[in-house]
């Protein structure tokens, strides 16, 4: 998978390759369980059942690192925080930044576009309960390194939902950037902030899930301040 991921030309050739990923028995089995038994709302669909590449623009300033494909979301729509409620969240928060030209998104021919954004996850299949593993984390990690090649010409700002994605960019910056990790890493938190020399700025953010907007632990307000200061670091209007 390393040199899979290493030969990938540009975004459409790396989209393609992970889509095409058997590497972690445990969540091929359930992301291709989920599509065979379905949602009852959704049984007369198509599941996707694969892994689900990133979404948005090569040339993108801004990159949303999340942790993993809904099971009824994108496993099913085969488009990142697609048709799910997390993803209405994030998508409007997005609309409303200016960075989505529409503030929903249900399947992945509804002409969504996504302007200076980039949109990918630590890892790329579905998990059973939404936890993926360290080792899941690990074995993938090789597309979100390439992913991040791909853009790094213009990358300037990367937002983490949550704390399993804060933690899978540290190694980004040694693969990737060539540099050591911070030590002791930086905590994660809604609003933290860390930048290195040369490198993309790193936002926290808590997680667009249910648990978290349901609750008013993440409010759109929330969202809106962490968007206007990443398009404020990585200078996009």
């Amino acid at each position: 998978m390393v040199a899979r991921a290493a030969r990938a030309a540009d975004l459409a050739d790396l989209d393609g390759a992970v889509s095409d990923c058997f590497a972690c028995p445990r969540l091929v089995a359930w992301r291709e369980e989920v599509a065979r038994v379905k949602r009852a709302a959704f049984r007369d669909q198509d599941y996707w059942g694969r892994p689900v590449p990133g979404l948005g623009p090569q040339d993108a300033r801004i990159a949303i690192l999340g942790l993993a494909p809904a099971a009824h979301g994108g496993n099913r729509t085969g488009r990142i925080f697609t048709g799910d409620r997390s993803g209405d969240v994030l998508f409007a928060a997005l609309h409303r930044a200016g960075l989505a030209n529409q503030p929903t998104s249900v399947s992945a021919d509804d002409g969504l576009t996504l302007r200076d954004t980039r949109i990918f996850a630590a890892v790329r299949c579905a998990p059973p309960d939404n936890k993926p593993t360290p080792a899941e984390r690990d074995t993938c990690a090789p597309w979100l390194h390439r992913e991040v090649e791909l853009i790094r010409p213009t990358l300037r700002v990367v937002v983490a939902l949550g704390a399993f994605a804060w933690a899978a960019w540290w190694p980004v910056l040694r693969q990737v950037y060539g540099q050591r990790p911070p030590t002791p890493r930086p905590v994660f938190g809604h609003g933290a902030h860390w930048s290195g020399e040369s490198v993309p700025a790193l936002l926290g953010c808590y997680h667009v899930s249910q648990q978290n907007t349901f609750t008013g632990r993440l409010t759109p307000a929330m969202l809106d301040d962490v968007f206007t200061r990443a398009k404020d670091l990585a200078g996009v209007d």
